[in-house]
């Protein structure tokens, strides 16, 4: 099973038999998945280019990195997504484009580890209330097997794969 914790902080977790295996965090929660504030993956060179090219303290590049990044930066107008899907704006779309292709990109990575997967759960605020991403990231991970509802995901599940479908998903609140 894949976790999709999806919200202002946003991370996976492969679960195999209920324990974790694997998750998009790194030796922070900066690391992974592009969240409302923060950046996800970013590269190494880039905290260089701040200290050294912009002359930002630790301090700066701090609060950049964990207040100013993400959603927020892309868009340039909010790190909410309920925002950001209302928003004509070209960075809007491209902020929401972004996340879905980030988290796309890490399922298939966690399902790599995992050797394959029986389910996707969405959970968060995001994952919990958006239906337009749930079903994006469902199209785009729909190599492994994911088979959406449309009526099940505009309801908010629990379960939004079809039955049959090869992969179920599912919307569990987050506890």
């Amino acid at each position: 099973v894949i976790v999709a914790h999806l919200g202002s902080g946003a991370s996976l977790c492969a679960l195999r038999n209920g324990k974790s295996m694997d998750s998009s965090f790194g030796f922070t929660a900066l690391d992974g998945l592009c969240m409302g504030t923060r950046p996800g993956a970013v590269d190494p060179g880039v905290i260089l280019y701040l200290f050294q090219n912009l002359g930002l303290g630790a301090q700066e590049v701090e609060t950049m990195l964990y207040k100013q990044s993400g959603l927020l930066a892309i868009s340039g107008i909010s790190n909410d997504m309920r925002v950001l899907l209302q928003s004509a704006e070209p960075a809007a779309k491209l902020a929401v484009d972004y996340f879905v292709y980030r988290a796309a990109k890490e399922i298939g990575a966690l399902a790599a580890a995992l050797g394959g997967i029986d389910a996707l759960v969405f959970t968060g605020g995001i994952g919990e209330n958006s239906a337009e991403i749930r079903a994006r990231i469902s199209a785009a991970s729909a190599w492994l097997g994911i088979e959406l509802d449309t009526d099940a995901n505009a309801g908010a599940g629990p379960r939004i794969s079809r039955q049959g479908s090869q992969v179920s998903a599912w919307v569990i609140p987050t506890n």
